[in-house]
Order: structure tokens, then C-alpha cells, then sequence
């Protein structure tokens, strides 16, 4: 695993992360102005259906505390083996925001937008690696290019599939029941891992990377695709199953994880971007990004020394329990 930032370039990111983090509060306390009582339209959203339908306005049916939840949930769970997305539906399933799918299609496409603040803290974290893609990508670093080069190749075959699939995915997929059972099979392929390749395996190096590696990895991010899968599951257990290392492994899934991530939030944003306005305003969006870093940013600080010391193994308990408790509440019927 890369070394983390020593105390100098800490104290220097720390500041520059304060500032964007106080602009953000700047926004999010302009933006706060034209939608006064939030909270409150939420509650009188259905005695005042009709005339919502007869307004251009925006439709906020997102509270504050909905969106710091949704954030929240998305930063702690984006980078950890046991799906951001499930989480998400789960969430937004108990907070009852996508009652109808008008609503649902905005939520769905939120989450995807508000993974920009998990990407930033990847940025944060990982930056010497990133300057070094940079670099090769300018010619300057050799190893910083054969890196480029395989997170490409590792990048395409998702956005292949992802393009084709799009429609059925976000049809058929996007339900509490296909996510269920993603988090059951994830959970036992992660015990069945931590059994067959323990943690302390010692694997290649992201140095010794190749391309066959990248492929067999960015193959496994397919998988991801449905949802409850977890794209860190997918990538980590590819990179383990190739042979590499789980330091490895890890670095190069949330350096890939740059990319895909990247794409879909800014695929997303031009698409929905609209959409999302419409049903959850502008304010909501920016407390969602801003919870999502900060969450992003202790979840993977606390993940790679977890994985390094004790592997995978409570990840797959964790998605097996998870799965049995909401399949339970479905099949009964619970709220």
C-alpha cells in the first residue's frame, strides 16, 4: 500500500480541504435562502400535490437530515466491499424518500451524483499516486504511465457493459430483493476468499502489474453492475484472484474506483442533473456531497488498516447478516 501523506503535506491538505469545505458551507447557506421551509414541504408534499404538478418549482421531498443520511451512508460504504448502492436503496427505502417512480429515478441518479464527495477524498488520500498517473500521462514517469495504462484497461469493459445495460439495469435491478441476494453471494465469495487467500498473502505489486491483470480485474468490475454487488468486492476479489496482493488489490480498486466512480457522477450529473434539481432542490446535492467526503475520508483511512491486519472475513459476515435481516423484513412484511 502506497504511504499515506507525512505531517507536512497533512497540514497542507488539511488546509486546502478546509477551504473547499468552507465554500461549500457558503453554498449550501446561499442556497438555503429560496428553499425555507425544507423540512416542512416535505411533510405537506402530498395535501399539496396538485399544485406542485402545477408549478416549474423545485419539489423538495429531501430534507436536511435525509440528505446528511444519504450522504453519510454513501462515503462510509463506497470504498468498503459491501455496496454502496444496496445501502443507498436500503436507506432511502426506510427514509421513504423514492415513493413513486418519478422519485425513484431522481434518487437513484442522487446517489450517483453525491459520489463526487468519495472521490474527493480518494483524491485527498491517494494524491502522491495520482500525481505520479499524472505525471507518467505527461511522459515524465514511467511507472506512473504502465499504471494509466491498466487502470484504462481495466476502466473499459464496465463502461462497455454499463452503456449496453443501462436500461435493464435500472429496471429490473434497482430493488430491494436483487440486492438482497447480491449481498448474500457477495458476502460468502468474501468468506470463501478470506479462507482460500488469507490477508497476509503476499501477491504482486502494483508495480508488477500487467495487463492481463488490469483485464481480469476490470471484468470483474462488471459484476458490480448489479446492484448490491459492491464494486470494491468485485475489483479487490479480481485482483486477488489474479494473484496480486491485498495491498495491491486494494490501491488499485480505489484507484480504478477514480474513474468509474468519475464517469458515472459525471455521466449522471448531465443527464439528471435537472431531474435531480427538480425533486431534491440544490441544497440538498451539496449536503450529500459534503457528508459523503467526510465519511469517505474515515472509512478508508479505517478499511486499509483493517484489511492489512485482519482481512475480509467480517465483511462477508456482515453482508450475510445484512442480507438475512432485510429478507426477513420483506418477506414478513415489516416497515
Amino acid at each position: 500500500m502506497i504511504e499515506f501523506l507525512n505531517m507536512k503535506n497533512q497540514k497542507r491538505l488539511w488546509k486546502t480541504i478546509q477551504r473547499v469545505l468552507l465554500g461549500a458551507v457558503a453554498l449550501l447557506w446561499m442556497a438555503s435562502a429560496p428553499v425555507a421551509g425544507f423540512a416542512s414541504e416535505k411533510n405537506n408534499e402530498q395535501g399539496a400535490a396538485s399544485c406542485v404538478q402545477s408549478q416549474p418549482a423545485a419539489i423538495s421531498s429531501l430534507s436536511f437530515l435525509d440528505a446528511a443520511i444519504l450522504g453519510l451512508v454513501e462515503g462510509a460504504t463506497e470504498y468498503l466491499p459491501v455496496s454502496s448502492t444496496g445501502h443507498l436503496l436500503l436507506t432511502e427505502h426506510i427514509l421513504g424518500i423514492a415513493h413513486d417512480p418519478a422519485s425513484k429515478k431522481a434518487a437513484n441518479a442522487y446517489a450517483i451524483v453525491i459520489q463526487a464527495g468519495a472521490i474527493l477524498a480518494v483524491l485527498g488520500l491517494y494524491r502522491t499516486r495520482v500525481r505520479q498517473i499524472f505525471l507518467g500521462l505527461l511522459g515524465k514517469d514511467v511507472d506512473g504511465r504502465r499504471l494509466a495504462i491498466h487502470l484504462v484497461i481495466a476502466f473499459l469493459p464496465a463502461v462497455v457493459a454499463g452503456l449496453l445495460l443501462e436500461d435493464v439495469i435500472k429496471g429490473a435491478l434497482f430493488g430491494l430483493w436483487p440486492v438482497t441476494a447480491a449481498w448474500l453471494v457477495g458476502g460468502i465469495l468474501l468468506l470463501v476468499l478470506d479462507r482460500k487467500i488469507p490477508h497476509t498473502h503476499a501477491g504482486l505489486t502494483l508495480e508488477s502489474f500487467g495487463w492481463r491483470h488490469a483485464l481480469g480485474v476490470g471484468l470483474m468490475q462488471c459484476a458490480a453492475l448489479w446492484p448490491g454487488v459492491s464494486r470494491s468486492l468485485a475489483t479487490i476479489a479480481g485482483g486477488l484472484l489474479m494473484g496480486v496482493g491485498m495491498s495491491a488489490a486494494v490501491e488499485f480498486s480505489f484507484l480504478l474506483g477514480l474513474m468509474t466512480l468519475g464517469a458515472a457522477t459525471v455521466y449522471e450529473a448531465l443527464k439528471n442533473g435537472n431531474m435531480i434539481i427538480a425533486h431534491f432542490g440544490f441544497t440538498g446535492p451539496l449536503v450529500g456531497f459534503f457528508c459523503a467526503f467526510v465519511s469517505a475520508w474515515v472509512s478508508i483511512k479505517w478499511m486499509v488498516g483493517f484489511l492489512q491486519r485482519r482481512g475480509l472475513a467480517l465483511f462477508g459476515w456482515y453482508r450475510i447478516a445484512l442480507a438475512l435481516v432485510v429478507a426477513a423484513v420483506l418477506v414478513t412484511g415489516a416497515k
